[in-house]
């Protein structure tokens, strides 16, 4: 029996996103009964939501119409799955099963191929978003001078507590387990990091725009483009700043990708050398 069974019934979207159907996956993985099937994709819904995954995310009920030997038509209903949804799927299977075996080691093999896939995407992002701040820090230390702002910490501590619902620099550390020899900045992901981005380049603005002049009304500028990127981020369903995962610091990210660059090139070399 051929692993490859899961790529033949693998879809793609108009995204050019993967996705398999639960009533191809029931047939594959000879489930007779789809209402016995359904039983274990219950299972693996609990085990995605212990997970701390978004279950519809991963597990989308759609209508799907379908042929009968007749020639006519008929909706049903079955469930789009994501790669992380069959992998937990299979890990609830009868392990008796020939194919659910194989199903484990396909679907082990490609979550791990697609996490090291995403970590290279959060890292070329938290990159970028990370030097774009260090750029924009530096415009907006100019504005802020431009203000009559001569303490750049506090000032910069009024957007961190408009943007993180009260908490400073120190208190963010704190929060975020970080060491004080520790850049709050290197230690954000890209969502993160693109919410005080976006921070900086507005408070950068509006101290420019609407020519602010003196210190308390900078810091005040400040904070008040910090509360309302943070109140962005509610409306839009997000999480709070302060509550988002710490990262690894940024040297790894640039170690990560420099190792998968040195990798490229030497297959090119080997390549070209054949």
């Amino acid at each position: 029996m051929r692993s490859t069974i899961f790529e033949e019934i693998k879809r793609m979207n108009e995204y050019q996103s993967e996705f398999w159907s639960s009533r191809d996956l029931a047939k594959v993985l000879e489930y007779v009964d789809y209402r016995n099937f359904l039983l274990v994709i219950n299972k693996a819904k609990e085990a995605c939501k212990n997970s701390g995954q978004v279950i519809h995310n991963h597990f989308v009920d759609v209508n799907e119409m379908v042929s009968l030997g007749s020639g006519a038509e008929r909706l049903i209903e079955t469930i789009y799955l994501s790669r992380y949804a069959c992998y937990l799927i299979i890990q609830n299977s009868d392990p008796a099963k020939e194919v659910v075996a194989l199903g484990q080691t396909y679907f082990a093999i490609q979550t791990r191929r697609q996490e090291k896939t995403d970590q290279l995407i959060e890292d070329s992002k938290r990159l970028n978003l990370r030097d774009d701040i260090s750029k924009h820090n530096t415009s907006l230390a100019e504005a802020a001078e431009n203000a009559g702002v001569e303490n750049y910490g506090k000032f910069q501590n009024y957007g961190y507590k408009g943007l993180y619902g009260g908490l400073d620099a120190n208190d963010i550390h704190e929060k975020k387990g970080l060491k004080k020899s520790q850049k709050i900045l290197d230690h954000m992901g890209s969502e993160e990091l693109a919410a005080n981005l976006f921070r900086a380049t507005q408070a950068d603005a509006k101290l420019r725009r609407e020519k602010i002049r003196g210190e308390m009304n900078a810091n005040l500028t400040h904070y008040a483009v910090g509360q309302k990127v943070r109140k962005t981020i509610e409306e839009l369903g997000g999480t709070m700043p302060e509550e988002l995962p710490v990262a690894d610091g940024i040297c790894k990210a640039k170690t990560r990708i420099k190792k998968v660059k040195d990798k490229k090139i030497i297959l090119a070399k080997n390549e070209y050398e054949k």
